[in-house]
């Protein structure tokens, strides 16, 4: 009974000691709160920000493509008949239709793409092939049907997107600068002339560079009826990529393989890991400045009490009970802390979501990082208590008692 009754004390001094110096707790409540509210915040914007760029990215393109296994799978200028038009490893239609059928597969889309010099062209009794042209004056040629352009990351900037059964393209910001062709004009490819109804932008300079054009038009043009390059492969939701992947690289082991370096999607990845980083870096300072604003109020309150501590060890108070009132103080300043940081970080982040600061920032809120919150609040508290408490435990009641 007496040990509970001894507990009750503890307890009860806690709370007391808290609310009889608010200066010093707010002080410890507000360097706990900048830790917590730092990593809240930056959580929120670094995790919403990654999840809105893979969102923006990947919003109806491919997850993968599947090329021949022997081929380079680049489409490059590796010699060829006459009329400019590369020569490459080309894969059968039909696979298009059997790979759409798998299990896990939302939807497949054939691609053809080569690579011509428009100059040489327009002149169907030239001798000068692909191989020996000069690579600066290519031309990437793409076929693909209208419907499906957003497969292979192809966003139309100015005009419209191509009827497939008409003589329409739609062409790339770098080659419109290049050839001063714009939306309304006619080119020429390999004497048939095509309308261009639109440009458009991938972020892929060589893509950017290039024309784009109905899958059977560029087959038709390219003596390629029932071929492609390869072919773009987006996963249900809820199937893995990579998974998927290796089902169909293992269903056509001698025959295709798979590649998962779309969209340039792995810088992405590592633009944003050096984001993290460095909200990890700030994080990491405030944290560090939260603790010593702990440690220095906690020492502080330790010696405001020193007398007071002295008449609890004299009247028979163990080092053990000492410690747990000083460390008990600390962690419940540290509940209050989380509430606080909480209410910030999130505050904030919020103020900067509405007010559109940061356009197209949607907070990604997790249960993961709601708990390094309160881990944080917690470390804090523990650490920033502990050497105050053990302080006040070693302190001998004679000189406590005379302490002024």
């Amino acid at each position: 009974m007496a040990f509970k009754v001894g507990n009750m004390k503890v307890r009860s001094l806690i709370k007391k000691n808290i609310f009889r110096n608010k200066s010093r707790s707010f002080l410890t409540i507000f360097g706990i709160a900048i830790g917590v509210a730092t990593v809240i915040g930056l959580g929120l914007l670094t995790d919403g920000l990654s999840a809105s760029t893979q969102s923006a990215l990947t919003a109806g393109a491919a997850d993968f493509s599947v090329i021949a296994k022997t081929s380079s799978g680049n489409g490059g200028p590796d010699g060829g008949p006459g009329g400019g038009f590369s020569s490459q490893q080309l894969i059968n239609q039909t696979k298009v239709n059997e790979i759409a059928k798998i299990s896990g597969v939302n939807s497949a889309v054939g691609v053809l793409r080569t690579m011509t010099n428009l100059d040489n062209s327009t002149n169907s009794n030239s001798n000068n092939t692909a191989g020996n042209s000069d690579f600066r004056a290519m031309t990437t040629l793409i076929g693909i049907d209208s419907s499906s352009i957003s497969m292979d990351d192809i966003v139309i900037t100015n005009g419209s997107t191509y009827l497939n059964e008409a003589d329409e393209v739609i062409i790339g910001k770098t080659a419109s600068e290049r050839t001063n062709k714009t939306v309304g004009d006619s080119i020429s490819i390999s004497n048939q002339t095509f309308k261009i109804v639109g440009i458009y932008e991938t972020g892929n300079f060589q893509d950017d560079s290039g024309i784009i054009m109905s899958l059977e038009n560029l087959q038709n043009l390219t003596n390629n009826t029932g071929k492609v390059s390869l072919i773009l492969v987006k996963a249900d939701n809820g199937t893995g990529s990579d998974e998927l992947a290796n089902t169909i690289q293992n269903s056509y082991s001698n025959e295709l393989t798979t590649s998962t370096s779309l969209s340039g999607m792995e810088r992405m990845n590592q633009g944003l890991d050096i984001i993290k980083s460095g909200s990890w870096a700030v994080s990491l300072i405030a944290i560090i400045l939260g603790g010593v604003i702990v440690i220095i109020t906690m020492m502080k309150a330790v010696s405001e009490r020193t007398r007071e501590i002295g008449v609890l060890r004299a009247i028979g108070w163990t080092k053990q009970r000492i410690m747990k009132m000083i460390m008990g103080e600390s962690l419940l300043l540290s509940l209050f802390s989380v509430v606080i940081g909480f209410i910030v970080g999130i505050g904030v982040v919020e103020i900067l979501s509405i007010t559109n600061m940061i356009p197209g920032l949607e907070p990604s809120f997790s249960v993961i990082l709601f708990l390094k919150g309160i881990g944080v609040a917690l470390l804090l508290g523990i650490t920033g208590g502990l050497y105050p408490a053990y302080r006040a435990s070693r302190l001998k009641p004679t000189e406590a008692l005379r302490y002024e």
